[in-house]
């Protein structure tokens, strides 16, 4: 369920690009390339919103009712998508599906570490992630096969159907058994767990850990303590890394076949070289999840982003087929696969009373770097100083990454180290 969610923030964001030349061509709306941009911009505004605002609602009232919230919000903007009247009817029904898209992650990262075994949670999120990159390859396959023959609409109106879903998911979805012990609903939580195979007696004792530091004061949970003096430093630190891995795969993903072109190679081998990218993306995913389980995210991180910076280095030279190649995987495995570790490390570094809410404020604030990396890539190539520039662009941030995972502790304080919030 986790994985068919996330697979609706693949979908959309490949349908916005898939339906941009019938947009431009809308009689009567005049929509032009200044236009596109904005509504784009306004999609991510709405994602950024989403996130920063659900996941403090979720480890509220729940996972579960705030995925099954965020499903149906996004079937309602992608329809009201369908029938937009005008560019700023689009625009603001783009924006209300970005908010329910933002709010349906956090919580379907954070189920699904939680509904994890304890040695197999990073491998289970990246399973849960993969949803990203088959929702976007079923928009692509519907594209082709419905634009040219229904237009534009039809294609946001599949995206309505996702609101089918809903009563498998009432009947089906559990609820976290981590969010039940913190709301003390032991019974409830206990009989989940056995039907799960979940590591109840872990969950409890990760509680009254928590309930132990707080003893002396009202419990603390969400938004409030994830912002405590103990721990805001430690949020700023995975923002910034968020941060620039976003930057550096938005910006690959829209100038990497320029880059490739303007650096001598023709068309086919430019797209050829977005082809390799992804399927490193895909590969650093799972053995990188993999090999967190096993090491720790912090160790997976840090070579995973070194080489991502060192591959973009390497494509800046101009190198033998073969590593030219390996870098391009490496650039994909150590941006995309680095992402989606960031994902998983924050959920498993904070505390189910607090989880949703870090994810959320963390990502939200690193969608930053989604805005910027497009922009990034143009800006150096409008200087015209040559296309290995461009790589330099992208493999600054990559390092930088690397240095601010560096300094972020492998596990989170032991909870009495925030009993004063």
């Amino acid at each position: 369920m986790c994985f068919m969610t996330i697979a609706v923030d693949g979908y959309d964001l490949i349908v916005y690009g898939a339906t941009v030349p019938r947009l431009l061509a809308e009689p009567g709306w005049g929509l032009d390339a200044n236009g596109v941009g904005m509504i784009g911009s306004w999609t991510l505004a709405g994602l950024m919103v989403g996130l920063v605002g659900a996941g403090p609602l979720a480890d509220r009232i729940g996972r579960r009712w705030l995925i099954m919230l965020g499903v149906l919000w996004f079937s309602v903007g992608a329809l009201f998508c369908a029938l937009a009247h005008s560019p700023f009817a689009f625009g603001v029904a783009r924006f209300v599906t970005g908010v329910g898209l933002g709010g349906v992650v956090p919580s379907s990262v954070a189920l699904s570490i939680e509904c994890a075994p304890r040695n197999r949670r990073q491998l289970y999120n990246a399973l849960a992630l993969t949803g990203y990159p088959i929702g976007g390859v079923i928009c692509a396959l519907l594209a082709i096969a419905l634009l040219e023959s229904h237009g534009w609409r039809m294609l946001y109106a599949v995206g309505a159907l996702y609101a089918l879903l809903l009563p498998a998911m009432y009947f089906l979805l559990p609820e976290s058994v981590n969010y039940l012990v913190d709301r003390g609903r032991t019974d409830e939580a206990r009989a989940l767990a056995s039907r799960y195979a979940v590591d109840f007696d872990q969950a409890l004792q990760e509680e009254q850990r928590t309930h132990h530091a707080h003893s002396a004061s009202p419990r603390v949970r969400g938004l409030r303590l994830m912002m405590s003096s103990q721990w805001r430093a430690a949020v700023l630190l995975f923002a910034l890394m968020a941060f620039c891995v976003q930057l550096v795969i938005y910006g690959l993903n829209v100038w990497l076949p320029l880059l490739m072109r303007k650096a001598g190679y023709p068309l086919g081998s430019s797209l050829q070289f977005l082809l390799v990218m992804q399927f490193g993306a895909v590969s650093g995913n799972l053995f990188g999840a993999w090999l967190a389980d096993r090491l720790g995210s912090r160790k997976v991180l840090i070579p995973y982003l070194l080489i991502c910076g060192l591959s973009l280095l390497v494509l800046s030279q101009k190198p033998a087929y073969v590593w030219l190649m390996l870098g391009v995987f490496g650039a994909g495995l150590g941006s995309v696969g680095s992402a989606t570790l960031s994902y998983g490390y924050v959920a498993a570094w904070f505390p189910a009373s607090c989880r949703a809410s870090a994810i959320g404020v963390v990502q939200g604030l690193g969608r930053i770097g989604s805005i910027l990396g497009p922009m990034v890539g143009s800006w150096v190539i409008g200087a015209k100083l040559g296309p290995q520039w461009s790589f330099y662009a992208f493999a600054v941030p990559a390092m930088l990454a690397a240095v601010v995972v560096a300094q972020i502790r492998e596990s989170a304080p032991s909870p009495m180290a925030y009993a004063d919030v």
